[in-house]
């Protein structure tokens, strides 16, 4: 997730600059075939191309409120995990007791709050673990993984051995849905732990809500992870755009072919068009931004500059927890690689 409030400034010339050289190049070349060689019938009426761009601009805005609306829903996912990790930090220090032995207490309270953060990060791991960038990112991604490769913490006995005993560990490492059971063992523990007194029953129930409810969480970001984008609106959406870019100079022979033609030399001609290939470069980047936005926010579990940051949400419910432990070593939030958060 870009940090700035501002968008920056390299990022906007790194998009944009590749998509306005495109388009003032093709513009300047259907000049030079209608004005060099005569071909009048390259000269279209503006007013159906506007027509096809106001229908694919309805149809990107679709797209991207769709894009938006995944994107939305995976941070209030996290919004919840982030509730729930508290709720169950509550719980467990409030309810959960070893009869008159703070200290035995304080070691099952660490055991319960260390396994929710593994479980945090767990979960975090195995929705990045596979990604689009993968197959075949474009440079720049490639490029900006590269550089900010420290701030993806995706090894995963890095993330969680700092929670997990080392049998635990191992032990959870081969499953294959590997946040499912930590929670399995939640609910294990806490069935034992009522069966030794140290939990009555009805707090019992209480933190089996909380499993209950981390379990949906769960399976909202999977739904998310595993169903990608519907692929009709996304390819359609980028073919009627790059349909639309491709037209605009045609019409735009129509607006500023007359001007070019009463021009009395040619170096005043091409003076008059200068303006044709600067609008057809405009209106290109506008539309290739707009349906690049919707691309960008389509998957919120990647590793892109505009997805849910997971990172820095593992590490406040881990500051948080801590706390409710009574830690005071607590490491530091996590900070932004550039201006985006991971």
């Amino acid at each position: 997730m870009l940090s700035r409030r501002r968008f920056p400034a390299y990022l906007l010339l790194a998009f944009a600059v590749p998509t306005v050289l495109k388009s003032m190049v093709w513009a300047a070349l259907v000049f030079v075939l209608y004005h060099q060689l005569d071909w009048q019938w390259l000269r279209v009426p503006f007013l159906p191309i506007a027509t096809v761009g106001t229908a694919v601009a309805f149809y990107v805005g679709f797209k991207n409120n769709s894009s938006y609306d995944r994107f939305w829903e995976g941070r209030k996912i996290w919004g919840g995990i982030v509730n729930a990790s508290r709720t169950w930090a509550n719980f467990v220090v409030n309810h959960v007791h070893a009869g008159h032995d703070d200290e035995a207490a304080h070691a099952v309270h660490r055991e319960l709050l260390y396994r929710q953060l593994a479980w945090i990060n767990a979960l975090r791991v195995q929705l990045r673990k596979k990604s689009r960038f993968f197959d075949k990112p474009a440079r720049a991604t490639k490029k900006r993984l590269d550089n900010h490769a420290e701030h993806m913490r995706n090894d995963w006995d890095k993330e969680l051995s700092p929670f997990l005993s080392g049998d635990e560990l191992a032990s959870t490492a081969h499953h294959k849905n590997a946040a499912t059971h930590l929670l399995v063992t939640q609910g294990k523990q806490l069935s034992a732990l009522q069966r030794a007194g140290a939990i009555d029953l009805f707090h019992q129930i209480q933190l089996m809500n909380v499993v209950q409810e981390l379990y949906a969480l769960q399976g909202k970001c999977e739904r998310i992870k595993n169903t990608p984008f519907p692929r009709q609106y996304a390819e359609y959406s980028r073919l009627f755009t790059r349909v639309f870019v491709v037209l605009v100079p045609f019409g735009m022979l129509d607006v500023f072919g007359d001007h070019v033609k009463a021009a009395t030399t040619r170096a005043e001609g091409w003076m008059l068009v200068i303006p044709m290939i600067l609008a057809c470069a405009l209106v290109s980047w506008v539309f290739v931004t707009m349906e690049g936005i919707g691309d960008a926010s389509e998957d919120p579990f990647e590793r892109s500059m505009n997805d849910v940051p997971m990172n820095a949400l593992c590490r406040a419910i881990e500051i948080d927890l801590r706390q409710i432990l009574g830690e005071t070593d607590l490491p530091e939030p996590e900070a932004s690689a550039d201006g985006v958060l991971y």
